[in-house]
């Protein structure tokens, strides 16, 4: 009892004043609970800020990592600048304006008969691509190796020399060179260097080519822009306000600018041949597995239904030809088994045989802008008068190829891939409307699929199979359907007895920051991934003030958002957006926006279409890996096949 007394007296603590959180405090339906909304709020607002203080530190190792890898490229240009100097100090006098104008054809020729020394020509690109970078910043890396490369070829004997005989080639970003860094644009791929050599480097460094740089390229390579956290913005240096295109863009600008005589690129939704349309040059969509892809980085592996390849970049199509040759070699199996040994076969190249072309002016699914229609009947009229056939081609149901194939395969396992990739990344300004997409939860993109259904199809279309597919079951059935639309496609080219489709590509090149608002305005490059056929484009025309007129009263066929988004974009008089964030100079290109529209052939066929120029007209219409070639100067046209 005493011990009790004790307690009693002690002085126990006061009770939490409960008025102060609102009267009677926290506890629900309480008498006195008058606030219990501020309360919530705080605790939602304490939650917010702890989710975003947990995002910022996941990022933190990302953002650690870009200054460095900043800091890294400054310092590989100023090693690519002093190898310039040290190469020009062995011949001071040294005019690289006549050197950067040799077709690649006749510059290996002239370094082979030694009237060129590999000094020179290395120097002069490695001084032209450095003023290019300048402009409209392209480059990512250098290849420091280039100098011993060069110091090897030397010591070879005539007989030994390759097809690419000490020509200087750039390479897209993800392509693996040993002791760098493949990006993607991805953060998490920085600081890891590739152990050796991709397959298709190896190759064309046996048949005597000498890789210099690597270019830029859009975050995770899903993007018809070419821009990323990493290295920043590339711009179009024939408008700086247009986009590059992407996401082979900092290939493009490079032979826009003569920065490049070849290059490799790769292609997955038309990451070639945007960047040629865009730049005015030319490139080629390879069939699949005719070139390796081992040794090629990816943000996505494994994913099936819609085929990736890698591709040529050059500025005609005869060093696109050269290209191929060299690097369908005995070598190109040797290291990689799984690549079929086909030989370029030079008798269906040079082949005269007038040709039967589709024509496919429209796919239904995006109506081409004035200046690509006119390209296209041009070069239906050029092909005609040359003695070849043009007849009619209708695409079959374009719709269901374009968004359940393409985007449904592309995103079949609902982004995931994706998303996983980005994770603790900054994601780039051209990357957003499609990760904010994908990150919506499966039930609010069935609900706004529903809700935009009938007010904006195609945008529902896109929620609707970036839901991705659910079971291994209905994955095998997507992949069926690709089988089985491919063959529809075959047997109607087949009906027609067809060797080589005409079908426009995209134009005009679009303003930075907006390809992500038009990207239906790409079926007609994204139709060929789908049926894995090659394909390619090439300068015919260029884009007239009447043209321009005309873009005022473009409709497309939907009348959705995507429809005048392509119309505002494509515009040349449309101010570019804020947020460009590029080093740029005074512009040196001739302002001059490409048109260009695109060849598809089929079974070992390739390609061929038009694009720009500053005066009159170029039409150079290639088939290529089994394809062949129509070349029409102003007034002559010459036609070869190669198969």
């Amino acid at each position: 009892m005493a011990r009790l007394g004790r307690l009693s007296r002690l002085s126990l603590p006061k009770p939490f004043p409960l008025h102060l959180l609102g009267h009677e405090g926290l506890v629900p339906g309480g008498p006195g609970s008058m606030m219990p909304g501020v309360a919530w709020l705080l605790v939602l607002l304490l939650l917010a800020l702890l989710g975003a203080a947990l995002r910022s530190w996941q990022r933190a190792p990302a953002r650690s990592k870009i200054p460095r890898a900043q800091k890294r490229r400054v310092e590989a240009l100023q090693r690519m600048e002093a190898l310039a100097r040290r190469l020009r100090e062995q011949e001071p006098s040294l005019d690289p304006r006549p050197i950067l104008e040799l077709p690649l054809d006749r510059l290996v020729q002239k370094l082979r008969d030694e009237e060129l020394s590999l000094e020179s020509v290395l120097c002069s690109y490695l001084e032209e691509a450095l003023k290019v970078h300048q402009e409209v910043n392209c480059l990512t890396d250098f290849l420091d190796e280039c100098e011993e490369q060069l110091q090897a070829l030397k010591k070879l004997k005539k007989t030994e020399r390759g097809l690419l005989y000490g020509v200087p080639i750039t390479l897209k970003d993800p392509y693996n060179c040993k002791g760098h860094d493949s990006t993607c644009g991805l953060a998490q791929f920085l600081e890891k260097p590739a152990a050796k050599d991709g397959v298709i480097v190896k190759v064309l460094k046996a048949q005597g080519a000498i890789p210099f740089v690597k270019t830029n390229i859009p975050q995770t390579l899903f993007s018809a822009e070419c821009s990323n956290p990493i290295y920043g913005q590339t711009l179009n240096p024939l408008r700086l306000k247009k986009s590059p295109g992407g996401s082979s863009g900092g290939e493009g600008v490079l032979f826009a600018q003569g920065g490049s005589i070849l290059g490799m690129g790769t292609d997955t939704g038309g990451s070639i041949r945007i960047p040629a349309s865009f730049c005015g040059v030319c490139g080629l969509r390879t069939t699949g597995y005719r070139l390796s892809y081992s040794g090629v980085a990816s943000a996505i592996k494994g994913q099936k239904s819609v085929t990736s390849v890698a591709g040529p970049m050059a500025r005609d199509v005869e060093s696109l030809v050269l290209c191929l040759r060299a690097l369908l070699s005995e070598d190109m199996h040797r290291l990689d088994p799984t690549v079929p040994f086909m030989p370029f076969r030079e008798e269906i190249y040079s082949s005269n045989q007038p040709l039967r072309i589709g024509y496919c002016e429209s796919d239904g699914f995006t109506q081409p802008s004035p200046s690509m229609a006119r390209a296209m009947r041009l070069t239906s009229r050029l092909l005609q008068d040359a003695g070849h056939q043009v007849i009619p081609f209708s695409i079959p149901r374009i719709e269901y190829a374009v968004k359940h194939l393409f985007v449904g395969g592309l995103f079949a396992d609902g982004g995931a891939t994706l998303l996983e990739k980005l994770e603790g990344d900054i994601v780039d300004p051209c990357m957003k409307t499609m990760i904010n997409q994908l990150r919506l939860p499966d039930l609010l993109k069935c609900f706004l699929a529903w809700i935009l259904k009938y007010i904006e199809p195609r945008a529902s279309q896109n929620l609707e199979e970036m839901r991705g597919v659910r079971t291994p079951k209905k994955l095998w059935e997507r992949h069926n359907a690709v089988e089985e639309y491919r063959q529809e496609f075959i047997a109607r080219w087949r009906s027609l007895d067809l060797d080589v489709l005409l079908t426009p590509a995209v134009d005009p090149a679009f303003d930075v920051g907006y390809s992500g608002k038009a990207l239906d305005s790409f079926s007609y490059l994204h139709l060929y991934n789908v049926l894995n056929f090659p394909i390619g484009v090439v300068r015919v025309t260029s884009v007239t003030p009447q043209d321009e007129e005309d873009l005022a009263f473009y409709k497309g066929y939907y009348g959705d958002s995507s429809d005048t988004y392509f119309r505002e974009v494509s515009s040349p008089l449309r101010a570019s957006p804020p947020g460009a964030q590029a080093r740029t100079g005074s512009p040196s290109g001739s302002g001059v926006r490409p048109v260009m529209p695109g060849v598809h052939p089929l079974s070992p066929l390739l390609w061929s279409h038009p694009t720009s120029e500053d005066s009159g007209f170029e039409l150079q219409v290639s088939l290529c890996p089994c394809s062949g070639r129509l070349q029409n100067h102003r007034s002559s046209c010459h036609f070869r096949r190669e198969g």
